[in-house]
């Protein structure tokens, strides 16, 4: 009888201990046959944790999107440093502007406010894709100390370019008209300074009644840097650019001084 007696005691207040734990942490509200329970969670860790800040830190804060990353497209003209397209004794230097492409692909692109977005400093890492498509048949000869380039009078070539790539960095004044960049006209103006990564002559053409693809990897008299005056302007990721070379082309030791004007489109990232 004590045995059961004890028995009892041990469940009943096993019971108490349970209901007080429980009434710390839930509400009952009994309404007929439906039983309803509230379950206080404000102690929990894991809610505690969840929380996150998300105001912009200072480095956010700072940060201004520029108009330089992105994809430019454009076509290229030689001139003789006078915007001046012809080249009397050396006239394999003009070149047919329709295939002369340019290729640049932004990457990167920091700028520094002056006057927060409206105005500031703009640089980046980019990457330039040159070709300079020669006409009437002409073909490029490189020597330690000359560089010229005669007709062929027996090969018909449908494709004849001096191709070049170049890592660039670029430093321009950047003003802007909206602190939203995709509602905000743009305009920008400074250099953009290049270095040669490789460079190549590519050929197709016909022999014999027989198709052929020639690519001979070499300097071709190109300087190793260049460095481009340029303007851009637009509205939002669409634009327009222009560049003017302020360094030869070619090495002057070499042949007459080339300087590559070139226009185009931009999309911006």
């Amino acid at each position: 009888m004590k045995k059961i007696i004890y028995l009892a005691l041990i469940v009943v207040s096993s019971s108490v201990v349970a209901q007080e734990e429980e009434k710390k942490d839930t509400t009952r509200v009994t309404l007929k046959n439906i039983e309803i329970i509230l379950i206080d969670h404000s102690n929990d860790v894991s809610d505690e944790m969840d929380t996150i800040d998300a105001a912009p830190d200072e480095i956010e804060k700072n940060k201004y999107e520029a108009h330089w990353a992105g994809i430019d497209m454009g076509f290229s003209t030689m001139t003789n440093g006078q915007f001046n397209t012809s080249f009397d004794n050396n006239p394999y230097w003009k070149n047919d502007p329709a295939r002369s492409m340019t290729w640049n692909l932004n990457v990167l692109e920091h700028k520094f406010g002056i006057a927060h977005e409206y105005f500031g400093i703009t640089t980046g890492l980019g990457f330039s894709f040159t070709q300079v498509a020669f006409r009437d048949n002409y073909v490029l000869n490189s020597t330690p100390d000359t560089l010229f380039a005669s007709i062929d009078t027996v090969i018909d070539y449908s494709k004849n370019k001096l191709k070049a790539a170049y890592l660039t960095v670029p430093l321009l004044l950047e003003f802007c008209t909206n602190k939203d960049s995709d509602k905000s006209f743009y305009f920008a103006a400074g250099v953009v300074g290049g270095v040669r990564l490789a460079s190549k002559i590519k050929r197709e053409g016909e022999i014999d009644g027989k198709e052929f693809q020639q690519k001979n990897k070499g300097v071709y008299g190109l300087n190793s840097f260049k460095l481009d005056g340029t303007v851009r302007l637009g509205y939002g990721s669409w634009g327009a650019f222009a560049s003017y070379s302020l360094l030869p082309l070619f090495d002057v030791a070499k042949t007459v001084e080339v300087y590559p004007l070139t226009f185009g489109l931009s999309l911006n990232f």
